[in-house]
Formats: C-alpha cells, sequence, structure tokens
C-alpha cells in the first residue's frame, strides 16, 4: 500500500510545517493545518500563494501535539499493509517525521517518487479535478495520480474510481 505525502512549509531556510496531507492508494485521507507555526517567518511565496488556501476546515486546525497523536492513529491503521509513505520532496518526509517526534514505526516505510511524476500528467490532473496546487492534501491527490500514470492508470481510471 501507497501514502502520499505533501506537506506545506514556511521556508527553505528554517522549515517550520504548516500543513500535512497524506493520500493512500486506496483513497484515504488525511489533512491538518498547524496553528502554532511562526507566520512571519513565512517566505513571501507562502504568504501569496499557501496562507490563502488555509483556514477552510475548521476542524482540521491543531496544535502539533494533537496533530502527533492523530498522525499516529491515522497511520496505525495501515500497520498490516506494509505501507510506503511516498513523496516528492526530502523535506516532506523529514517534516511528517519530526510530526511523528522520530517515532516512526518499524511497519512504515518510505520512497521519494519525485523521478517517477510525469509533469505534463501532474498538470493534466490539475486541470481536469479543479485541486489548487500548493495545498498539502491537494498536492498529496495529485501526487498519487501522477504516479498511478506512470504504472498505467489513465485519468478515465482516476474518473472511474472518483477521484476526478
Amino acid at each position: 500500500m501507497r501514502i502520499f505525502l505533501d506537506t506545506e512549509f514556511t521556508n527553505f531556510v528554517r522549515p517550520q510545517l504548516i500543513s500535512i496531507g497524506l493520500a493512500t492508494s486506496d483513497n484515504q485521507y488525511f489533512y491538518v493545518e498547524l496553528n502554532t507555526f511562526d507566520r512571519s517567518s513565512c517566505s513571501d511565496f507562502v504568504q501569496q500563494v499557501v496562507m490563502p488556501q488555509l483556514g477552510k476546515q475548521p476542524d482540521r486546525v491543531m496544535d502539533a501535539e494533537r496533530l502527533n497523536l492523530e498522525l499516529t492513529n491515522w497511520l496505525a491503521q495501515f500497520a498490516g499493509n506494509e505501507p510506503v509513505v511516498c513523496y516528492d520532496y526530502d523535506r516532506d518526509w523529514l517534516l511528517l517525521v519530526n510530526a511523528l517526534r522520530g517515532k516512526i514505526p518499524a511497519w512504515l516505510s518510505h520512497e521519494n517518487i519525485y523521478y517517477q511524476i510525469n509533469d505534463l500528467v501532474l498538470e493534466q490532473f490539475r486541470l481536469e479535478s479543479g485541486l489548487t496546487d500548493h495545498h498539502a492534501l491537494h498536492d498529496a491527490i495529485a501526487n498519487q495520480f501522477a504516479f498511478r500514470a506512470a504504472v498505467g492508470k489513465s485519468v478515465a481510471d482516476a474518473k472511474s474510481e472518483g477521484q476526478l
């Protein structure tokens, strides 16, 4: 089983987690926005592009303590499925590890799939799905689709499975 991960963070110099999104290969989702990051440390890009997308799901805004608990519990349901966390940027994995306080379950592995994602397919998916870029959950879902496309799944398959 694959779990696709994406994060949004404050800046590239001293990144703090802003939001985290995960999408499983069987279309289960996890999304959280933190309310504990230092907003003054956000880059101009983050302030202009990421921040306007936040706050649309107030029940998914929480502190790092609650994120740790909810993320740990959510991942635990996949313990028997040999889950592989897939991401396209190493910082995403490091921020997930940090959110879990370094306690990575032995049954959870990870893989950088950057070179297995076709940018053209990714953009086609974004256009057809209407999901916005630089939103952690939307990016995780888009990466899931672009990865699936690399292994032979089509836009039609995504539509029939309720992804579009």
